[in-house]
């Protein structure tokens, strides 16, 4: 997927005039925010949970080498092969050349946000091969040429009547109206793919370094039929995925499902050790692993380091307020949300991504969902202090800052800038106390009103008797 975050702004705006992109968020947040709470309120030890499963994430990004070596021990015992790519570019080309080995002609794919984040299926195409998605939301934007715009909902940001119309006009068919019979002529349509195609390619929610199994979970059933009927099956997965063993596995499970969705759990668990044996009834000839890195090893030595705990429930980006105004397309590429606020600057650097850790609101909303909890308003406050140290962002943003260090390290002067501002703005605001325009603050008075303070300083009011 092409980086596109400079465009953060312009996107944000067009978004929030989208009335239909308006619709299908504010159906979507009801929905995850609601079943998700309902979930956590049935499960008494949600908590304990969260605390344990960042507690045995911690343990393997601190041993993370070797229960990779583990891993690929296991895999390799099992029949499987393990690959290392470096970067994207590495990645894609080692998956063509097995396609190629494999003179494979049509190939599909399970829903994996690393294959996004490594730009695969343009690799794929480019090569020659007929790529297909399988899972319903990745073939819905694969034939809008969208990129995804969840990371679990990856078409969430489309109706159901603009579903219709695609189907329409890719399937030559009768148009439908309902959800069932899409979701029945999708599968129709899919059907005959899953039995041409030649190689599978899922993602790897979990990889166990213990017996070399990969986990995937799905409300479809299409990774099982992408990596069972295939001649060969491709894992895709970033470094950070491995688990230490199949114990450690129902704890995140019991969590995944619950922040991402809000059901007790996936429809479809699916756990895949090596190729084909001598007597199963199905499944590939071969199977291959495919670990990326892609930077997460210099984020394993930063202070972002806590970011690998994420296991992509994208709890974080149903509950952000921002997310759920402009959607995921407007942070420009593979992670929206929180999660993106911070990958994106990581991965593709602090000045081409200056909005994103910018546009937050620092609520927390997405700390206190996140079942890692991962420290996302620390990091993206670290992000913004990284931004100004290294001079990237607007010049007159940074000299206002610099004065505003000026003035609060002074109380003299910080008491006279306070009266002058409060004494202004109540005078701004009028009888109805609210300010309609203010120089420099367009971007919010454009659209709401400014709540205009009393007229009085909060120290002023306070008996000098009582101050501190």
């Amino acid at each position: 997927m092409r980086f596109e975050t400079p465009r953060f702004k312009q996107a944000a705006v067009v978004a929030l005039h989208d009335e239909r992109l308006r619709t299908a968020l504010a159906r979507s947040r009801v929905g995850f925010i609601g079943h998700r709470q309902a979930a956590v309120d049935a499960l008494p030890e949600f908590e304990q949970l969260r605390d344990t499963a960042a507690q045995i994430k911690d343990h393997v990004l601190d041993h993370l080498d070797y229960y990779l070596q583990r891993y690929e021990q296991a895999v390799v015992a099992a029949g499987g092969k393990v690959h290392w790519a470096h970067d994207d570019s590495e990645a894609q080309r080692i998956i063509v050349d097995i396609c190629r080995a494999a003179d494979a002609k049509v190939i599909t794919k399970g829903k994996s946000m690393v294959s996004e984040e490594i730009g695969l299926n343009d690799a794929l195409i480019a090569a020659g091969y007929e790529v297909v998605e399988t899972d319903l939301g990745e073939y819905i934007i694969q034939l809008a040429k969208e990129p995804p715009s969840h990371i679990v909902g990856p078409a969430l940001h489309k109706t159901r009547e603009q579903v219709t119309a695609l189907f329409a006009e890719h399937h030559g068919r009768a148009r439908k109206e309902t959800v069932a019979e899409l979701v029945t002529e999708a599968r129709e349509m899919l059907r005959d793919k899953f039995f041409r195609a030649d190689v599978g390619i899922t993602g790897g929610n979990f990889l166990i370094a213990e017996t070399g199994t990969s986990v995937i979970v799905t409300n479809e059933g299409n990774g099982d039929l992408t990596q069972t009927l295939p001649r060969v099956h491709i894992v895709t997965s970033g470094i950070e995925r491995v688990l230490p063993s199949l114990d450690d596995l129902p704890v995140f499970l019991r969590l995944l499902a619950r922040s991402a969705t809000g059901q007790d759990t996936e429809t479809y668990t699916t756990l895949s050790t090596g190729p084909r044996r001598a007597g199963d009834p199905d499944g590939p000839e071969e199977y291959h692993v495919v670990l990326v890195d892609n930077g997460r090893t210099q984020m394993l030595g930063s202070r972002f380091r806590k970011m690998l705990r994420c296991i992509r429930c994208g709890a974080c980006m149903n509950h952000c307020p921002v997310y759920g105004s402009v959607g995921g397309h407007a942070y420009g590429w593979v992670y929206p949300g929180p999660m993106g606020a911070v990958l994106t600057p990581i991965y593709q650097g602090l000045k081409d991504s200056y909005d994103l850790p910018n546009a937050c609101t620092l609520n927390g909303r997405c700390q206190s969902v996140c079942p890692v909890k991962i420290p996302l308003p620390e990091m993206l406050r670290e992000l913004r202090h990284l931004q100004h140290v290294e001079r990237v962002g607007p010049r007159l943003q940074r000299s206002a800052l610099a004065a505003w260090r000026f003035v609060a390290s002074q109380p003299w002067l910080y008491r006279i800038a306070e009266k002058l501002a409060t004494t202004t703005l109540a005078r701004l605001g009028g009888a109805g106390r609210r300010v309609r325009k203010l120089p420099f603050a367009e971007g919010w008075t454009q659209s709401r009103d400014l709540p205009a303070p009393a007229g009085s300083t909060f120290l002023s009011q306070v008996p000098r008797s009582k101050r501190a």
